[in-house]
């Protein structure tokens, strides 16, 4: 090969490759620019807020008409990203812990709010616990992050959203009046979650079954004392069409659910029983499938950690909620076309939601290409 040929195909070769670099790269390399060390501040703000639901909710352990929850918000360079935090119940979690959670986070030490392993770690870290309050922080900053990028969560990740699965519409335990109303007003969704766990859950059943032949998820919230009467119930659940069993039993029996797991016809799911990543592996054997929440997990970051867990044990994946507004329900929304259900109704349950996200169509949870987690503020 001559000199002069050598050079061509050497200044050719860099210049497709600076090519290169220029190109593919700039939604991800870009936004990096915004960040430059000491020029830029993350700042957070958050405030108490009520939800009132539709109408009161009765699982196996408690009834209620509102539940409580702080909004967040996390501002860079005039962007904001928006989060909550629900406290569910059993967590042991209030507006005055969240709050006092939220004043210990320091996010002006933070030059780039692009390192979220490094951010969203030293916030759990600050204490045990307090998990609502840890998600309220890390769904606003992957709105924050995804609104700097000009991109939605599902295609940062790489997800396909028109893989999203039906969701549920979920009816409380009530008197058969009520959940026939209840049903009823569900027509648009194609899939129910029924509560059980009292004393009248073949009723439950029945009166839905009156009104509807569609599918139905069941969720005991523990609300089961014997494996025995469990396992008769999940057989009998199967004739009446419903296709799987969530938290039949307390938490704590953990050989009594891996034998009802085994024994079964349909899928047993752990929901208090599974919470977190370190749970994910433990689960291993006892159920079938595993509920993921953000309020539970912390958040969106190790919720896609604990998807990515559970599909390398086989384990079936359900995505859940709490009482949420659209903000909590949208995020968790990004990761759910790597969900074989879900149970995004949260929203749906409330007359005072305060954003505008995530929506159903036919049944169906459909995203937008928004930026983040894809909401606005209404």
């Amino acid at each position: 090969m001559t000199t002069t040929r050598r050079k061509f195909f050497q200044t050719a070769g860099a210049i497709a490759g600076a090519s290169l670099l220029a190109k593919p790269l700039t939604a991800f390399s870009a936004p990096l620019a915004f960040a430059p060390k000491g020029s830029k501040k993350l700042t957070l703000t958050y405030r108490p807020y009520t939800l009132e639901l539709t109408h009161v909710f009765t699982v196996a352990t408690m009834s209620r008409k509102t539940t409580p929850v702080v909004l967040t918000e996390v501002e860079y360079d005039g962007v904001v990203g928006y989060g909550e935090a629900s406290m569910p119940p059993y967590l042991g979690e209030s507006q005055e812990s969240v709050m006092a959670f939220l004043k210990r986070i320091d996010l002006g030490k933070y030059d780039n709010p692009f390192e979220l392993e490094t951010i969203l770690t030293d916030i759990d870290a600050i204490s045990t616990n307090n998990t609502a309050a840890k998600a309220s922080v890390d769904i606003a900053l992957h709105d924050l992050v995804g609104k700097l990028m000009g991109q939605p969560w599902f295609n940062i990740w790489g997800f396909n959203k028109n893989n999203t699965p039906t969701t549920t519409f979920t009816i409380g335990i009530d008197t058969p009046e009520v959940v026939r109303q209840k049903t009823k007003e569900a027509e648009i969704y194609k899939f129910l979650k029924v509560k059980l766990g009292g004393k009248n859950d073949k009723e439950m059943i029945e009166t839905i079954r009156s009104v509807t032949d569609k599918p139905i998820t069941t969720d005991v919230n523990q609300g089961w004392k014997d494996k025995h009467y469990a396992l008769d119930m999940a057989f009998w659940l199967k004739e009446k069409g419903v296709v799987l069993l969530e938290q039949p039993l307390p938490k704590e029996r953990t050989k009594d659910l891996a034998w009802l797991t085994e024994q079964s016809p349909i899928p047993i799911i752990g929901d208090e029983g599974v919470q977190r990543l370190v749970d994910v592996k433990k689960a291993e054997g006892i159920y079938s499938g595993i509920n993921i929440k953000l309020m539970k997990c912390t958040g969106m970051r190790e919720a896609n950690k604990m998807i990515a867990m559970a599909r390398s044990l086989g384990m079936n994946v359900m995505i859940g909620c709490m009482t949420e507004t659209s903000c909590g329900i949208s995020a968790a929304s990004h990761l759910s076309p790597m969900a074989d259900w879900a149970d995004l109704d949260g929203n749906l349950l409330i007359s005072n939601d305060c954003y505008d996200g995530v929506k159903v169509v036919n049944g169906k949870v459909t995203l937008s290409d928004a930026p983040g987690i894809g909401i606005r503020k209404v």
